[in-house]
């Protein structure tokens, strides 16, 4: 399903669970501009959910509202099953949130900055030193809680945070870019200690990015673009959506093989280089295609449709291109709140 799922608003999950994130047509403006635009969507119990945009299309604006850090200009949201308008305070206690920019006390060590979170949020004294031992084996740092923040790496710590946001035992973790700045090894580590919470705790996921290969974790996607959404499915159904595998063939004789392969049922086409065949699966096609073909080969490509496409295919943009635009509109929002 593409769009922006108005109609799963408030619906029950397939298991019969109420969604762990309710959202109906949410708006949010700054004077004249429209930063979230009539957003709707739910997230399901125990999901990994990701907002996919550029800098600026609305994603942090969104987790602020759900957040409870910003009031929405119209519409309504549930988180947990609590309203984040009327029952703020409640929805703060069940959620975790890690912010782009990094909040941890750099000159206290980690278990030091898990106790003060707990004191924050009121976690039972007995409870307190079990969910710190939890929470970071949960995160690959047990062996360096007794260390100063300040001699991590910008990837320990970024897990850390991510740590302190579960120890309270949320049942949503909102992480807002929660990987910008890192490498990709780092950022592939991290979330092998996301998914490892979400299947030992339970918990549900909603992450805002900017980078394809993280969207990829996520169970669905909403593409959101200038605030609003323009496309939501699984990362799957959303590359489907866009168009179909397809193989690349230069040969020696074109014609024939052109020929060749309609007689074996392909749908191929004429291309600039050669041939275009459009398959279920590139992979899995590449042998039976050149069996079928009755001319030499000479190379062979295959493409499969990534988000890359499917961002395109929606915006008519790629996501980077956006950049300048992003900040535009940002210092935009700045200046009419200062209004």
């Amino acid at each position: 399903m593409t769009g922006t799922a108005t109609d799963l608003i408030y619906r029950r999950t397939n298991d019969g669970m109420a969604p762990a994130i309710e959202v109906d047509t949410l708006t949010k403006r700054y004077g004249d501009l429209v930063a979230v635009n009539q957003v709707s969507f739910t997230v399901a119990q125990g999901e990994v959910f990701a907002f996919l945009g550029p800098n600026g299309a609305g994603k942090s604006t969104t987790i602020n509202m759900l957040c409870t850090l910003a009031r929405s200009s119209s519409g309504r949201a549930r988180v947990a099953g609590y309203d984040v308008a009327s029952q703020a305070k409640t929805v703060r206690r069940h959620i975790g949130l890690v912010f782009q920019e990094q909040t941890l006390d750099d000159q206290l060590t980690a278990e030091e900055n898990l106790r003060f979170h707990a004191v924050l949020y009121g976690v039972p004294h007995e409870q307190v030193e079990p969910r710190i031992a939890k929470v970071l084996d949960l995160v690959a740092l047990s062996e360096r809680r007794k260390d100063l923040v300040s001699t991590y790496s910008g990837g320990m710590a970024r897990r850390l945070e991510i740590a302190r946001g579960m120890l309270h035992t949320p049942k949503v973790l909102f992480l807002d870019e929660p990987t910008v700045g890192l490498d990709p090894q780092t950022r592939a580590l991290m979330w092998e200690d996301v998914l490892r919470m979400r299947k030992e705790e339970g918990v549900t996921i909603f992450l805002t990015t900017h980078y394809m290969d993280e969207a990829e974790y996520a169970d669905r996607i909403a593409i959101i673009d200038y605030g609003s959404i323009v496309a939501l499915d699984t990362p799957d159904a959303l590359k489907a959506s866009v168009g179909a595998d397809t193989v690349e063939l230069e040969t020696e004789d074109d014609e024939t093989a052109l020929a060749s392969l309609k007689r074996a049922g392909y749908t191929v086409e004429r291309s600039d280089t050669g041939l275009t065949v459009f398959v279920a699966d590139e992979e899995a096609a590449v042998g039976p295609l050149i069996e079928a073909i009755e001319a030499p080969v000479r190379t062979v490509r295959v493409h499969r449709p990534t988000l890359d496409d499917v961002f395109l295919h929606f915006t008519g943009r790629e996501i980077r291109e956006q950049h300048g635009e992003a900040v535009s509109m940002f210092a935009r929002a700045r200046g009419a709140r200062r209004r």
